[in-house]
């Protein structure tokens, strides 16, 4: 294993540990920490930006350079996993089962839309 692969590995392991115990503390009511759980799923957040950071630096590869066609793929993205999200929250939580089945379907739909948006379509 490279060292720069294994300092990624390392640095994203924290940065996602923090921001799921951040997004934990802020979400369930009976730890009564959602202040600070905002707060430490923020710093597991920009961890793990700076991770990206580090791993492209030791890899000596280009800074990421946005067009209009990624920051589109982006928000096509989080559109279609809310979707699947709120899907999932209408079926689990609120008892509305088709509902949550029909929204949910959408998102995996939008999802899959993102394979031919990002490869593009070829003969």
């Amino acid at each position: 294993m490279k060292k720069s692969s294994f300092i990624a590995m390392v640095l994203g392991t924290v940065s996602i540990v923090m921001f799921a115990i951040g997004m934990c503390m802020a979400l369930i009511p009976e730890w009564d920490a959602f202040k600070p759980g905002i707060i430490f799923g923020c710093i597991g957040l920009i961890l793990g930006l700076i991770t990206l950071l580090i791993w492209r630096k030791m890899e000596q590869k280009e800074p990421i350079h946005f067009s209009a066609k990624a920051v589109f793929t982006v928000l096509i993205g989080a559109a279609g996993a809310l979707a699947l999200g709120v899907g999932m929250c209408y079926s689990m939580v609120w008892d509305k089962m088709v509902m949550g089945i029909v929204i949910g379907l959408v998102g995996i739909v939008i999802l899959l839309c993102l394979i031919p948006m990002i490869k593009g379509v070829k003969e």
